[in-house]
């Protein structure tokens, strides 16, 4: 049996996430985590959620580093840590072109999403700090005489292509890959640790808190089902997680994302889902029966490079296969 807790990522399938996040304390979690693309806002939810829980972690997973500023996300992170008593964790990423582009309207490749991060992380780090007042000149960013906030908050990264992995290993306290099949994970981080130590760093120090897709059914087909469909739409709708999963699934994961994009011929979601294989769902995810489903988890759990998963039930999952899933999967249960 594994000391490793796992978290949760608070399903986004339109139900209540702050329900699910009261949930998760009960069962036992260590940590409840929130995405935000569109429709709740990540920050608003978990300020409930420190307000009505005791001793559950607390993090963003992820707010983009474009829409807020390093300003914003460090006062909004001091703030929750505040609220929640120390027990916030702010997860950044950089998106996607679509979201960053189509929604927010700001230019994905000015320069380009690697040097935003490093910049907005390095400069949230020196507000949430305690070095005084805060001076930072770089190619996004500036700012000038504005006093650091003093706050402990451990600041991740999703970081998935090597630039941004140093990015990692250079600032960040945390890496939380999403779409690293799992058999190469600790490969993929060796990456981070080698540079970790160029820069000066202990790898130790930098906690690395994945992603797990999961799903549970008395049927196994239909669990494999639903993580078919969570890879298919990461695999199609980004770069990043294409070429992640393209380390192990080269060939699979192009034709995915031919599918899922239309890349000469007609877009066919179907058939891009259809084209994620079940050794794919095998090596990124873990779905199947109850019992099926928990020994998959705990072989991930015993993994020496796992520090703090999360589990994440896919958007297309049923509302009934969320609950069986995130209950199912507890700590209580493992």
């Amino acid at each position: 049996m594994t000391d490793t807790v796992p978290g949760l990522l608070l399903p986004d399938t339109g139900g209540e996430p702050v329900e699910m996040g009261l949930r998760a304390e009960e069962l036992g979690y260590e940590s409840a985590w929130m995405g935000e693309l569109w429709g709740t806002s990540s920050v608003v939810a978990l300020t409930e959620l420190a307000v009505r829980t005791d001793g559950i972690g607390l993090g963003t997973a992820i707010v983009n580093v474009f829409s807020r500023t390093p300003a914003v996300l460090a006062m909004t992170a001091a703030t929750l840590d505040r609220t929640s008593g120390g027990r916030f964790t702010l997860g950044v990423g950089t998106s996607t072109r679509k979201a960053i582009e189509d929604l927010h309207g700001m230019d994905w490749s000015d320069p380009n999403p690697v040097r935003r991060a490093h910049e907005t992380i390095e400069l949230a780090k020196a507000f949430l700090g305690d070095g005084g007042r805060v001076e930072y000149d770089g190619e996004v960013f500036h700012a000038a005489d504005f006093p650091s906030l003093d706050a402990e908050v451990p600041v991740y990264h999703a970081a998935l292509g090597k630039a941004n992995r140093r990015v990692v290993a250079r600032l960040a306290d945390g890496w939380m890959p999403h779409n690293v099949p799992f058999p190469d994970l600790a490969d993929a981080f060796e990456y981070v640790a080698e540079h970790a130590r160029e820069a000066g760093r202990d790898p130790e120090s930098i906690s690395v808190a994945p992603y797990v897709p999961a799903a549970v059914a008395d049927d196994p087909a239909e669990a494999r089902d639903a993580v078919r469909g969570h890879l298919a739409y990461y695999v199609g709708s980004g770069k990043g997680y294409e070429r992640a999963v393209a380390t192990r699934f080269p060939d699979e994961a192009a034709e995915v994302a031919a599918h899922w994009r239309g890349d000469g011929r007609e877009r066919d979601r179907d058939a891009a889902k259809g084209a994620v294989t079940d050794g794919m769902i095998e090596a990124l995810g873990v779905a199947g029966t109850p019992e099926t489903a928990r020994q998959q988890l705990r072989e991930l759990l015993a993994l020496e490079v796992m520090d703090e998963p999360m589990i994440a039930v896919p958007q297309n999952a049923s509302a009934e296969m969320v609950e069986r899933t995130v209950e199912e999967l507890s700590p209580e249960r493992l």
